[in-house]
């Protein structure tokens, strides 16, 4: 390639590592756990006394599918140039292989699961992939399928290829998105851990407490009558009666007028004891009784959040869509071609986003004319919000596929904004979602691997 290719979608960019030196750049974002049907083509199943013509020979088995040499050594020698365009110091050729044919092992496994469970990546998704790739690089379909060429790469492998990025990214998203969860302590965790703090000083907290006080000289039956007096309230309140109303009721402190509340503070200014209570429970939680020398408190978490966050300005985009889920009624081509015909009605002067959008978007947004309002970085998916930054103001994108459906996105305007804390958390919460989603894939793979029967043959060579 004369032009390097610019960063691409990470659903995308392993499979372009076929392109050259300068599609590296990819494998940073794929991380080595995202392995790529680039470094090795998935061979159909037939007689494996085949892959012993011309010299070649099986040198590994997944669950009865084969991976000969000439795959693997043919990935490592195309690695080795491109590396070496890079200018990258190339590690030792066993090495290299080594991690080829690992590679080779878990995305086989895993293109198989594919396949067993029904994951399917029809045509009109691999046309829009290879659009996206083009568009990504500046260039046309065409003169994308020209570059190919000239790097001795078929339009057929490089569709295959695709098409087999996307039946892993949707086994992904599909196995590994439902293991992720994240509690408000992780977050205010991995927040302090970005300010390069780990201790609660930049940490305030808001609780609300109701105190059932217990005399200094009480005997153990007064104790125990004022412990059950706590688990009523107690109860009361987890059956969803007010906690102000209870705390009036109840509660023998002198914020019992105030309905509890002890105010927003540094954690700090709280006893140990009701910090370490609520340190993982997420606003809105009450605790259970907490025994101190004063009585039994019940506190609830009222508000949380870090202290002295910095002021963080981003470009915000607000953008509207029509969105069409495929069903047995309308398949994913089907969607593809009714929104293209969509978009030329309207750059033809025929209809009106916003109506087509009411019409027959099946989103949440489509009474408002298809509106999502305003949007900060990364709170789309990464292959609607991909397309969303390449959109001048008002101009109206190809259809897209997403995991939720097919998408027509209009860019409606940009602005610069200075971010709330509440929006600085769900950022913040979005970048810590990415990290253990990373983790969990990471896990995940591995247990693919483990369920798999493999059998390694001969080494390669």
């Amino acid at each position: 390639m004369n032009t390097p290719f610019p960063a691409l979608p990470r659903a995308l960019c392993i499979a372009l590592l076929t392109l050259g030196a300068s599609a590296l750049l990819c494998v940073a974002q794929a991380q080595a756990l995202r392995p790529s049907t680039a470094l090795g083509g998935l061979r159909p199943l037939g007689d494996p006394q085949a892959a012993q013509k011309g010299g070649d020979f099986i040198v590994a088995v997944v669950n009865a599918e084969p991976i000969t040499n000439n795959e693997v050594r043919s990935q490592v020698l195309r690695l080795e140039q491109q590396l070496s365009q890079q200018g990258t110091l190339l590690p030792p050729r066993s090495e290299m292989t080594a991690r080829v044919l690992d590679r080779l092992v878990i995305e086989r496994a895993q293109l198989q699961l594919a396949r067993d469970t029904g994951v399917r990546a029809d045509d009109a998704a691999v046309d829009l992939a290879e659009q996206t790739v083009a568009r990504q690089n500046q260039v046309t379909v065409t003169e994308l399928r020209r570059r190919l060429g000239m790097d001795g790469i078929s339009v057929e492998k490089f569709r295959s290829d695709l098409r087999e990025q996307l039946l892993l990214g949707r086994l992904r998203e599909r196995e590994v998105d439902a293991r992720v969860r994240i509690t408000e302590a992780e977050l205010d965790q991995f927040i302090r851990e970005q300010q390069g703090s780990t201790d609660v000083g930049n940490l305030e907290l808001n609780l609300a407490q109701i105190l059932v006080a217990v005399p200094e000289a009480a005997n153990e039956v007064q104790t125990n009558a004022l412990a059950a007096r706590a688990r009523r309230a107690l109860e009361r309140a987890r059956a969803g009666e007010d906690f102000a109303a209870l705390a009036r009721e109840f509660s023998d402190s002198p914020e019992r007028n105030n309905g509890g509340l002890l105010g927003l503070r540094n954690a700090q200014r709280f006893p140990d004891l009701f910090v370490n209570a609520v340190s993982t429970l997420p606003v809105g939680a009450i605790t259970e009784p907490l025994r101190s020398g004063a009585g039994f408190h019940i506190l609830k978490l009222v508000e949380k959040k870090q202290a002295g966050m910095p002021s963080v300005t981003v470009t915000q985009t607000r953008a509207r869509h029509i969105l069409l889920r495929p069903s047995a009624q309308l398949n994913e081509r089907e969607a593809v071609a009714r929104l293209a015909e969509f978009k030329q009605r309207m750059l033809s002067g025929q209809a009106f986003f916003a109506n087509l959008a009411r019409e027959h978007s099946q989103d949440g947004s489509a009474q408002g004319g298809g509106d999502l309002g305003w949007a900060n970085p990364g709170q789309f998916v990464p292959e609607f919000e991909d397309v969303l930054n390449t959109l001048a103001p008002n101009q109206i994108s190809d259809p897209v596929v997403s995991r939720f459906g097919v998408h027509l996105i209009q860019a409606l305007e940009r602005r610069v904004t200075t971010l709330s804390e509440r929006e600085q958390r769900e950022i913040a919460r979005g970048l810590l979602r990415e990290k253990k989603t990373e983790q969990a894939l990471s896990a995940w793979v591995q247990e693919v691997r483990g369920r798999a029967y493999v059998e390694l043959r001969e080494p390669p060579q």
